[in-house]
């Protein structure tokens, strides 16, 4: 890849170095948005996990920290209509589980769910100018995209397949964030959800490369400074990370969580188990016994709710049998650093 291309994308981003800091729903923090924008790199908030006030204070914080590029990451999922009937087979299913820890399965217990690009979201878009704002399962509709890209925002959207990214392209956004099968947590699949023919990220990202005449951004299995120059040979003009910044003491996450990053012989898996819908973890117990796919596991984003006691009370108990240990398959890579240094690090600029 000529570096010309990657210095478009840099001045594109309004950044130093190319990577991007992967916008973790339920990890990311301000504080480290701050530092890895401050580094140099782009720092990713995760609207997905706030409500309005939320994501205005958190947006606060980021700003009172930097004066830097920042990229505001929203969900464009269709929220699923309510299922009783699924929600109560699920509780079934997960009733063993209540019974050892002593709780009632059918006492009711706080949604767990991610909000989707809406009104209210497009709003705070527009209140706050972003340099970049980044979708994950596709794009809002199309008079919410037209609104977020009259405040001249930079688009990102995330391709699986080249299908993907050439639907994107075609819909106005400004560089394909090409995520690979490896990667942890949600990939942004949307036109084709068969995790059998997903595609990793090294056979990926030059296929993206070639098909689509705007910058692509490697993502997946990207962990240290090789992975990033791999990318880079394959065509990507950066590189986004996820999982090794869940070990800088920036990410929120569970204690469960941060030690089992450390356990490096341990198995990812993709799982719907967590929350509805594919994503990779770290195999826990849940995983184990179940089988990391099930059909009873209820629609996305709603499956964690009947999770939430008894992961509580796991994790009480410093345990990791329900939690979601979200993890790339080069999750042993990586290195507890603070989020500055990882991103200096990653672009090859230590010291």
């Amino acid at each position: 890849m000529p570096v010309r291309d990657r210095d478009h994308l840099l001045r594109l981003l309004g950044i130093e170095l190319p990577i991007i800091q992967a916008p973790m729903a339920g990890a990311a923090t301000p504080e480290m948005v701050i530092a890895v924008s401050e580094a140099g790199g782009l720092g990713s908030l995760p609207g997905a996990l706030y409500t309005p006030p939320e994501l205005r204070a958190a947006l606060d914080r980021v700003r009172a920290g930097t004066r830097r590029s920042f990229n505001l990451n929203f969900f464009c999922h269709v929220p699923p209509p309510e299922d009783p009937a699924r929600q109560a087979a699920w509780r079934e299913r997960l009733r063993p589980y209540y019974a050892q820890a002593g709780l009632d399965p059918d006492r009711p217990a706080p949604p767990s769910g991610r909000t989707p690009f809406d009104e209210a979201a497009c709003a705070i878009v527009e209140e706050v100018r972003p340099r970049v704002v980044s979708f994950h399962f596709g794009l809002p509709e199309d008079g919410l995209l037209r609104r977020v890209k009259a405040t001249g925002a930079v688009v990102l959207g995330c391709a699986t397949n080249v299908a993907e990214a050439r639907w994107l392209v075609e819909r106005g956004v400004d560089a394909v964030i090409a995520m690979g099968a490896e990667a942890g947590g949600h990939r942004g699949a949307f036109l084709d959800l068969d995790i059998s023919r997903q595609i990793g990220t090294f056979a990926l990202v030059p296929q993206v490369a070639d098909a689509v005449p705007v910058p692509v951004i490697a993502a997946g299995g990207i962990a240290d400074r090789r992975g990033v120059e791999a990318a880079f040979v394959l065509g990507a003009s950066a590189a986004q990370v996820g999982t090794a910044f869940l070990l800088t003491p920036e990410a929120k996450i569970p204690a469960v969580h941060r030690a089992a990053l450390q356990e490096p012989d341990r198995p990812t898996a993709l799982t719907n188990l967590l929350t509805g819908r594919p994503a990779r973890s770290i195999v826990n117990r849940l995983m184990a016994e179940l089988g990391p796919l099930s059909d009873d596991a209820p629609a996305f984003p709603t499956a964690g709710t009947a999770l939430g006691p008894i992961r509580a009370a796991a994790e009480a108990a410093g345990r990791d049998d329900f939690t979601n240990l979200w993890a790339g398959q080069a999750f042993p890579l990586a290195s507890p650093l603070s989020a500055a240094d990882l991103t200096r690090r990653l672009a090859g600029v230590e010291g």
